[in-house]
């Protein structure tokens, strides 16, 4: 009787275990890298970290690079192993990487890998010439390359170097997105408008420009903006990977991350820049004409 209830036991035991493999086999692993930036890092990366996870769709970790004036010896130990993870999402933006995590980067991303780019991560690395190709416009001055507009038709306008704002921001409000395109896994099923939380309203952003343009905000110059509908959500192909950026995310005293818009964009986006496609829902919570803050 004891042997059959040890021997029911361990079948039980082991059955839990496999489908338990089997749920973690399902999960993408995602990377967050953090560890400077002239945003809030440490009170960002948490909520991001938990709000991916509460999908169901990832499992992830956290590489935080040494601070600012971190020494020689604790950068020669950072050193992500990008190949364990099927997408990367930066929320950095300080000095440099060595060249070998720089390199290791592009061979993830250019081999298949995802990155995800957010707020203040596209600001970084304007010496870093594949990273610029990787983001297609980054906060930079007006010389550094073109700048990337749409018109009132939603057609696309380019500003060449030399010409026009460089990168920058109005005062901080909450603002409408309009998607331009629908029909893009990540956009798929949103609203074609919807209200955004308090945020930096980013405008001006320059650099290769070559990118596929999914959502927009008009910057308006009562708020210190440009008069321009300008990029908030794109993706550049970079090789046989997808990398995905939205500015919107910055901490302010409204919590712009806990917009419940900018949290699916984020979840979906890095579904999406992993494997292409997308199976995380829209929440019924999703804003329309009202900002929309989760708990």
């Amino acid at each position: 009787m004891i042997r059959s209830l040890r021997t029911l036991l361990l079948l039980v035991l082991a059955v839990l275990f496999l489908s338990s493999s089997a749920d973690a086999a399902d999960k993408l692993r995602l990377l967050i890298i953090d560890g400077q930036n002239n945003h809030n890092w440490r009170v960002m990366t948490p909520p991001m970290k938990a709000k991916l996870e509460s999908t169901g769709r990832f499992v992830v970790e956290v590489a935080t690079t040494p601070g600012g004036k971190g020494a020689k010896e604790d950068w020669d130990k950072f050193r992500p192993d990008f190949s364990k993870f099927d997408v990367v999402l930066s929320n950095y933006n300080g000095q440099s990487w060595p060249e070998p995590v720089n390199k290791g980067l592009e061979k993830f991303v250019s081999g298949g890998g995802g990155l995800v780019i957010i707020h203040a991560a596209n600001n970084s690395f304007g010496g870093w010439k594949e990273y610029n190709k990787m983001i297609a416009l980054g906060w930079r001055n007006n010389k550094y390359g073109d700048r990337l507009t749409v018109d009132d038709s939603g057609k696309p306008v380019i500003t060449p170097a030399g010409k026009g704002p460089g990168a920058g921001h109005g005062r901080q409000h909450a603002f409408e997105i309009v998607v331009r395109d629908s029909e893009h896994p990540v956009m798929k099923g949103m609203p074609k408008k919807w209200m955004h939380a308090r945020d930096e309203l980013y405008h001006g952003q320059r650099g290769p420009a070559k990118l596929h343009l999914l959502a927009t905000a008009w910057s308006d110059k009562k708020t210190g903006g440009t008069g321009a509908h300008e990029p908030m959500i794109w993706f550049v192909p970079y090789g046989k990977g997808r990398v995905f950026t939205t500015v919107m995310g910055h901490v302010t005293p409204t919590d712009s991350i806990r917009c419940v818009g900018f949290q699916t964009v984020m979840c979906r986006g890095s579904e999406w820049a992993a494997t292409g496609k997308v199976s995380i829902p829209i929440p019924d919570d999703f804003p329309t004409d009202k900002v929309k803050l989760a708990p």
